[in-house]
């Protein structure tokens, strides 16, 4: 099947989440931040999560227009409750926030309770640097790992991402979750009609397995083993105890469409030039990239890359050749947009003849 131009997908996304009573500023942003996820080459938080957000405002437990309230503004530091809002909107405008902040104080810290998933992290972080901010983003998330030496999932995968600017480059970015993969990468084979490889994870009776579908409802490892625990255990006291969100078991994922999250973020920004004279900081962060792009390859290694590059040079191949959504992903859309009055709209994802992408 051919890939599909990455426009008439976010204007798909748009229009399926404008139907719900979503604002379309809002539903844009959510449409491009998952539209995006597939640009980077990251399905596992692309167009696939579109149902679970569509069945969740369907639900109520995620509202389609997202009313913020400040519960505390100290300067610097401030406390939003999301109101069970759409994710992204309440973390765009928790981010934006933040950089506002930085811009008086240096940093601006920003600590969100009552959110809902958001996306990828570095969807975020990454608009942070590009104001020229190091941003930080972490959140939590339903349990899917035990902790260590537990046999019982209690623990979320909690992702967190760091962004800086990357001088003449991109912006240098980590987005990582503390699991072995990220649960929506096991999702995303389950799409594809894939096994995953072993050592991600193990069954709910405790073996290990290959299978999406039993990796699912059993435990994703850890990354790193106990260190992956310990680092996922403290993103939720930074982003479920000390927002004053859920944590722990009374977190819930996207994929549950009538339960509410209770998901919490904490969003750090500080501003580059507070630290550091904005000329010197850009040579530094320079010569660190190429120094580290200069080291002698391992065997089988074609190039080095630092965090964030391969995600931009995909997205500028996929930008215009398309995005390679799997068959069931694209039914999936097909399917939500029929529900939503616009079967018409998304005819285009349906296998036919070969037409060159355009976006």
């Amino acid at each position: 099947m051919s890939p599909l131009p990455p426009g008439p997908l976010t204007e798909l996304a748009t229009r399926i989440l404008t139907s719900l009573d979503v604002p379309e500023d809002d539903a844009r942003l959510v449409a491009a931040s998952l539209v995006t996820a597939d640009l980077w080459g990251h399905p596992s938080h692309g167009l696939l999560r579109l149902g679970w957000y569509v069945d969740r405002i369907r639900s109520g437990v995620m509202r389609p227009v997202t009313d913020i309230a400040t519960v505390l503004d100290g300067g610097a530091v401030t406390v939003l409750d999301g109101r069970d809002g759409v994710g992204q909107i309440v973390t765009a405008r928790a981010c934006d926030h933040a950089v506002r902040r930085a811009a008086e104080h240096g940093t601006g810290v920003v600590a969100v309770r009552n959110s809902n998933h958001f996306g990828t992290a570095a969807y975020f972080t990454r608009r942070m640097a590009e104001q020229g901010c190091l941003g930080i983003l972490t959140t939590n998330g339903s349990p899917a790992m035990a902790p260590w030496g537990g046999r019982e999932k209690t623990v979320g995968a909690n992702p967190w991402s760091i962004a800086v600017p990357g001088a003449g480059r991109g912006p240098v970015v980590l987005d990582i979750a503390n699991t072995t993969v990220a649960r929506g990468k096991i999702y995303a084979a389950l799409e594809r009609g894939e096994p995953i490889p072993e050592g991600w994870a193990i069954s709910a009776d405790g073996a290990p397995t290959t299978d999406p579908e039993t990796a699912i409802d059993g435990i994703v490892l850890p990354m790193s083993g106990h260190k992956g625990y310990g680092i996922s255990f403290m993103m939720d006291v930074l982003s479920g105890v000390l927002t004053g969100s859920s944590y722990g078991t009374d977190v819930a994922g996207p994929y549950v469409p009538d339960r509410r999250s209770g998901c919490g973020h904490l969003v750090i920004a500080v501003r580059i030039d507070a630290l550091l004279e904005r000329g010197e900081y850009d040579a530094r962060i320079t010569d660190l990239i190429d120094r580290t792009k200069r080291v002698p390859l391992a065997e089988g290694a074609e190039e080095i890359f630092y965090p964030g590059e391969i995600e931009d040079r995909a997205a500028a191949v996929r930008s215009h050749e398309g995005i390679p959504l799997p068959r069931r992903t694209r039914a999936d859309l097909h399917r939500i947009a029929d529900e939503c009055g616009l079967g018409a709209d998304a005819e285009f994802l349906l296998p036919g003849p070969e037409q060159p992408c355009t976006s």
